[in-house]
């Protein structure tokens, strides 16, 4: 048997069109014929379990070998095979039909957006590496004939009778001299472990089975231990530390969707945390590409997700737009805020161990899903810096009494950095007021979110105001200053300073706090912090301005009324020396001003 015959299309260029524009990866070509491969030894199988083969089903695994010598590539099956004209009808006019209409519908445009099942176009991705492709095909069909169809790439082929014993398919890839790479073993090697580590047939390369076709996600929850939940994640990310928790999915209705995400230890460059979650359809790896599929603010998971009902374009690369698409987002987030709810109610001590690592993650959510954070509210933490953990409506019931000001705004204190702030951190507790840490790159945004959620609530950091600013009550400080004497010693003070972005103010404060107190007003303040974790166009405007700060000059401490009493030649020194300890304290002097700053300190010891 003899057939020769040209494939009816309207084109004669249909495969230079699949090479670039179809596929961007040649590498696809291997998944698409592994694909294929165990699409059809998996057909077979269910005509067994239904008794329309009644046959043994003997050793199923699919075999992929590369003879360099021959210049070959093989992907052999056996599965349902085709007969000839299976062949032309699956091979020819369906996947060809399919192609023309692609290639007619999406000429003008640059991404393609259509299902790949719909063309069968899979196939002829071979012939991005191949200059001539073969099938040496047998069905499972009681007395078929095995067939031996060739096809170079152009619109003709040939179909022969072949001497094949067993059922199943062979396709076997001419390599084209531009496709050396494909005949490497470790390259092959690479593309199977990338694409068909999951697929649901054994994957055979060189003798060695290179896939796990039962995964965890494909089974059920009750039949998993924590063991085999750790030893899937070592799997997938072999140098990672363990997980915290996983979330295992799993639904039907009103799509298909498996998967396990597990919660990591976040690292400080998150940029390097990304796209580790995997998308499958079916068990084949399809991208780590899943921004569409998963909310931003997970995006830091780890895992994998398998859902057959995600619209993939004829490439599978890309995902598209799509009703489905946002059920699956908003079911993965509503997931994980049960679970994180159901950790929180099961073990509080054990989630607030954690509440460093996945902190993030809830800020991040609750600041971009109002669903999330509806839920969250009652879960997310807040942490004082005595290390006590709080929920939102916790916290404001433990500072209600103490932190309302004047105007019965609940003021809420917060440190970014306990260390540097140390001073204000302790005059806040003097005056037995809490303190916050806010201290994660998020939380510039985070706070200006629970200002806009807690009615008549609002944040300052400890230093960005004198202490008793801070928080207004109606009884304020008197000073023994006379309005001569404030004037005059803010005159010396402007003049010491020199500095046009320190604004001088004489406030009534303690006699125990500093003689000069220096602070950011907490708007400036804020509007920097969020410029620098990406907060728009005005926001870097803002990042980009000269800092400005406000210079408490205490009218009430002992060095100021010195001042005012010292030889006009000393008072701008000790002014000088006051605002320098001043600067001092928050690590702001520096250079050519620290250096005079010790010259000067030592001419003050001497003198006295």
């Amino acid at each position: 048997m003899e057939e020769r015959g040209n494939i009816s299309i309207h084109t004669e260029n249909i495969f230079p069109i699949i090479k670039k524009f179809l596929y961007s990866d040649h590498e696809i070509f291997l998944r698409e014929l592994v694909s294929n491969a165990v699409d059809a030894t998996q057909k077979l199988k269910r005509l067994s379990a239904i008794g329309e083969y009644k046959g043994e089903l003997g050793d199923l695994k699919v075999k992929v070998s590369v003879d360099k010598e021959a210049r070959q590539i093989i992907v052999r099956d056996r599965g349902i095979g085709m007969t000839a004209e299976e062949i032309k009808k699956y091979i020819n006019q369906i996947a060809f039909s399919g192609a023309v209409e692609f290639v007619e519908k999406y000429k003008d445009k640059p991404e393609p957006n259509q299902i790949i099942g719909q063309f069968g176009l899979g196939f002829y991705s071979a012939f991005m590496v191949a200059d001539t492709v073969e099938i040496v095909t047998k069905s499972f069909r009681e007395e078929a004939e095995a067939a031996h169809w060739v096809c170079d790439g152009s619109t003709e082929f040939t179909i022969t009778s072949a001497d094949k014993e067993d059922r199943g398919t062979n396709v076997i890839l001419n390599i084209a001299a531009d496709s050396d790479e494909f005949l490497e073993e470790a390259r092959i090697r690479t593309i199977l472990n990338k694409y068909c580590k999951f697929l649901p047939i054994e994957v055979e390369f060189q003798d060695e089975v290179i896939n796990n076709p039962n995964p965890i996600w494909t089974k059920q929850p009750s039949e998993l231990t924590d063991e085999d939940y750790q030893n899937f994640y070592k799997e997938l990310y072999p140098f990672s530390e363990a997980p915290l928790f996983w979330i295992h999915l799993n639904v039907d209705y009103p799509f298909n969707l498996t998967g396990i995400l597990y919660f990591p230890k976040v690292k400080n460059d998150f940029e390097l945390q990304k796209n580790k979650i995997q998308l499958y359809s079916r068990q084949v790896f399809i991208t780590d590409e899943v921004k569409d599929v998963v909310p931003e603010f997970l995006m830091l998971l780890h895992g994998v997700i398998d859902s057959p009902d995600i619209p993939l374009n004829v490439s599978r690369s890309f995902l598209q737009a799509d009703a489905n698409v946002k059920k699956i987002n908003t079911y993965i987030t509503r997931k994980v805020a049960d679970k994180l709810a159901e950790i929180f109610r099961n073990d509080r001590e054990g989630f607030q161990q954690k509440w460093s690592d996945i902190g993030l993650f809830v800020k991040y959510g609750m600041l971009s899903d109002d669903k999330f954070y509806d839920k969250a509210k009652n879960f997310a933490l807040l942490q004082n810096v005595e290390d006590k953990f709080f929920t939102l409506d916790e916290y404001k019931e433990y500072v209600q009494a103490n932190q309302q000001d004047k105007n019965d705004n609940l003021v809420l204190l917060y440190t970014t950095d306990e260390e540097k702030q140390h001073a204000f951190v302790e005059a806040a507790k003097d005056r037995s007021y809490d303190v916050l840490k806010l201290d994660n790159m998020i939380d510039s945004h985070f706070i200006g979110m629970l200002e806009q959620k807690l009615e008549k609530t609002t944040l300052k950091r400890v230093d960005s105001e004198t202490i008793d600013k801070l928080i207004e009550k109606e009884t304020t400080q008197d000073t023994i200053l006379t309005e001569e004497e404030k004037t005059s010693l803010k005159e010396v003070y402007e003049k010491a300073i020199n500095n046009q972005h320190m604004h001088v103010s004489i406030e009534p404060l303690s006699p125990n706090d500093s003689p000069v107190i220096i602070t950011m007003p907490e708007f400036m303040r804020r509007m920097k912090d969020m410029s620098r974790t990406g907060g728009g166009g005005g926001m870097m405007f803002m990042g980009n301005m000269p800092d400005t700060y406000n210079v408490s000059i205490n009218a009430n401490h002992p060095i100021n009324s010195r001042i005012l009493k010292a030889k006009d030649e000393n008072k701008e020194i000790i002014a000088k020396q006051a605002f320098d300890l001043a600067l001092l304290s928050q690590n702001m002097l520096t250079g050519s001003a620290l250096t005079a700053f010790v010259k000067r300190s030592v001419e003050l010891i001497e003198k006295e």
